[in-house]
């Protein structure tokens, strides 16, 4: 017996999803390039091959336009997240992969720290209204919890950090390396997106994650004595004041006799 067939779609909701798409992906660069309220529908309209009118259409105005391309940016790092096989990994490593995924997402793609920064700047506007729509925050952190809790049995993990700090800590991280990639830069001369240093960075990341949340260090990740890994004076060896003093009383006198 032959499969049956699927349906094909029809032409002209292929053509919509397409025009939909190319809509958001052109509404996404402008508004990460010139904030919401610098954006113009106008010149949206003009980047694509629609109409002003048919962008009021799909989405209903530049509000509804602005939340679709917030919507869709958040959904992108909750899909790449959702992606990560955790059951298959130990604990330290999925935890260890999280972080890379959202390292490797954000550096793919600017524009969604960039929109992100912009919200921050009007307070989160209008992500409060998206988060009334979508859930934003769940996926990611239940597969956090799933991962610590994991962790926590096989007493590989601390206790008194919970998923909302573990994906504060990563964001922090990666959300830093792109969004402050320009004024880190003119400061302190090194490009935090430089290919060069990406290995460095993306390890550097995973093993921050990894080293704080560790009940004792993971094997491989023993932490130096910070002297010695910062080749700073052991202030250890330091003499005590009182041996201090006597050397100095010492000197005097050699220099008296």
């Amino acid at each position: 017996m032959s499969a049956a067939r699927v349906p094909e779609m029809p032409e002209r909701a292929r053509d919509a999803g397409r025009t939909r798409t190319e809509i958001l992906d052109v509404a996404t660069a402008e508004f990460a390039a010139r904030g919401y309220d610098g954006a113009r529908v106008d010149e949206i309209a003009a980047l694509t091959r629609t109409t002003k009118r048919m962008i009021y259409y799909y989405f209903g105005g530049k509000k509804q336009l602005y939340i679709a391309v917030l919507e869709r940016a958040y959904v992108r790092i909750r899909s790449a997240e959702r992606e990560v096989r955790v059951d298959d990994l130990d604990p330290l490593t999925a935890l260890r992969r999280i972080a890379e995924v959202t390292f490797d997402h954000h550096e793919a793609h600017p524009d969604f720290i960039r929109l992100v920064s912009i919200e921050n700047i009007h307070h989160a506007e209008h992500v409060k209204e998206l988060v009334t729509l979508v859930d934003l925050s769940g996926p990611v952190i239940s597969l956090l919890t799933e991962i610590l809790e994991r962790g926590r049995a096989e007493g590989l993990f601390r206790a008194d950090v919970d998923a909302i700090d573990v994906h504060m800590m990563i964001s922090a991280f990666c959300v830093f390396r792109v969004s402050n990639r320009h004024t880190f830069g003119a400061i302190f001369g090194r490009d935090l997106v430089d290919p060069d240093r990406h290995d460095h960075y993306r390890a550097m990341c995973g093993d921050m994650i990894v080293r704080y949340l560790a009940a004792s260090p993971p094997p491989g990740l023993e932490a130096e004595p910070d002297s010695e890994r910062l080749g700073a004076p052991n202030h250890r060896t330091r003499p005590a004041p009182e041996r201090r003093a006597t050397t100095r009383t010492r000197r005097r006198i050699d220099r008296t006799t």
